[in-house]
């Protein structure tokens, strides 16, 4: 176990970090994309850092790729300084210890930070989603949380970045891992460790709350999740799209069933119902409506023959538990849940989730429920660029509530344009 300075971050580039403006606002400096940097504000603003040849930075309006007028300017790595839009700013020192800790038999690394000092602070485990990248390189949260005064820990999932094992979506054994690694964080933190949870994003939104079932927490965030099944997000997603561009309800349902067929292929790890994939996709393919069906995963098995998806199948065996419904684990739940979710997200749909989680707060479950609107997967806002979103920003108020919920698990004000039920100073 090392302690270490801020510069542990940096995987790419030294100046990855949390620095705090003049001015008093927070802002992030993190790896992204090639040989890119992204800067986050704890408001929600954010954008696109490319090194120019004469040593200055460009910045880019969110994911939109246009100069968003910002000049900034990055000191060398020792200094820990910059200049954000004409407003100075410092590194902030940050206790970064680096381990590794194991789960079912596999070592997984992870990272513990704290906010200087020696009081107790609350601690939010971050379990990710269910991308293939390293979180201890990617994931922001673990400066941004800790620059507001709340720890964190990050680590790489089995078969990524620096943890053993193999690739997995199996829920119950990522909550295994996550489990384990509120037992290290609370470990490492040692009495400086006050209110510990989970903050789980898309994927993660089925895992934690499975963790918080498994050993006691004290509270659970879940961005972009849902309490549907994986194969309820593919039918969710189908009948949203094709909803929003133009389709009737009977197009709809044909692009559902087609969806159905194509779920029960994957969902039986590419082994059944290919003859009934063929049918209905050979029955519909000539229809107008067809060339939008897309799902959250239909839409990778439309091209391919059953002897090619038998083939491409084999890479994508992570047992994924497609028919894993989420609602007795949280009908079950005694550990206050905050769930944010985004109004338009395409990708995991809202509205059954978020009509779920209401019915449970009006049976007086633990559960705190926030519609970002006009938020997209990821929690950010958009722009239109014909068909496609370009996220610009996240949502305002976003990083804030998941600040004060790991606090105290209350929210006691407005956050931006967010959607609270029950309101603000509602529950006792």
């Amino acid at each position: 176990m090392t302690v270490l300075p801020t510069a542990a971050f940096a995987a790419d580039d030294c100046h990855v970090g949390a620095y705090r403006l003049s001015d008093g606002r927070l802002v992030d400096i993190a790896p992204s994309e090639g040989q890119t940097l992204r800067w986050r504000m704890f408001d929600g603003e954010t954008g696109a850092l490319a090194h120019l040849a004469n040593g200055s930075w460009s910045s880019t309006y969110g994911w939109t790729q246009r100069p968003d007028g910002k000049s900034i300017t990055l000191s060398n790595c020792v200094d820990g300084r910059l200049r954000f839009a004409g407003v100075d700013g410092r590194r902030i020192p940050l206790e970064a210890t680096e381990t590794s800790f194991e789960s079912h038999g596999t070592r997984l690394s992870g990272r513990l930070v704290l906010p200087q000092g020696r009081g107790r602070v609350p601690i939010v485990i971050l379990v990710h989603g269910a991308e293939h990248d390293s979180a201890r390189q990617f994931y922001f949260l673990q400066r941004m949380l800790p620059a507001e005064g709340v720890g964190a820990f990050v680590y790489d999932k089995r078969g990524v970045g620096g943890s053993g094992g193999q690739y997995t979506q199996d829920f119950n054994l990522l909550a295994d891992d996550a489990v384990a690694a509120m037992h290290e964080a609370r470990r490492l933190a040692g009495r400086r460790a006050g209110r510990i949870g989970y903050q789980g994003g898309s994927q993660g939104g089925w895992v934690a709350p499975i963790a918080a079932a498994r050993a006691p927490v004290d509270f659970v965030i879940v961005s972009f999740g849902l309490a549907v099944s994986v194969i309820e997000e593919d039918q969710e997603e189908v009948a949203l799209e094709m909803a929003l561009k133009g389709h009737t309800p009977e197009e709809i349902a044909k692009a559902q069933e087609v969806a159905a067929a194509a779920e029960e292929v994957i969902a039986s790890a590419f082994t059944q119902g290919f003859d009934r994939f063929d049918e209905v996709r050979a029955k519909y393919r000539n229809a107008p409506w067809y060339k939008d069906l897309h799902g959250n995963y239909t839409w990778a098995l439309l091209p391919y023959t059953a002897a090619e998806l038998r083939e491409k199948g084999k890479q994508f065996i992570w047992g994924t538990p497609f028919h894993y419904d989420p609602m007795p684990t949280l009908c079950a739940a005694s550990t206050p849940e905050l769930w944010i979710l985004g109004s338009d997200d395409l990708e995991a749909p809202s509205a059954e989730t978020s009509r779920r989680i209401k019915s449970l707060i009006a049976q007086s479950r633990p559960f705190t429920l926030a519609i970002e609107p006009g938020a997209e997967h990821g929690m950010t806002d958009y722009e239109m660029k014909g068909e496609e979103r370009i996220s610009t920003r996240y949502s305002p108020g976003y990083f804030e509530m998941m600040r004060d919920f790991a606090r105290d698990g209350r929210l006691r004000k407005p956050y931006g344009r967010a959607e609270i039920s029950p309101a603000p100073n509602q529950r006792p």
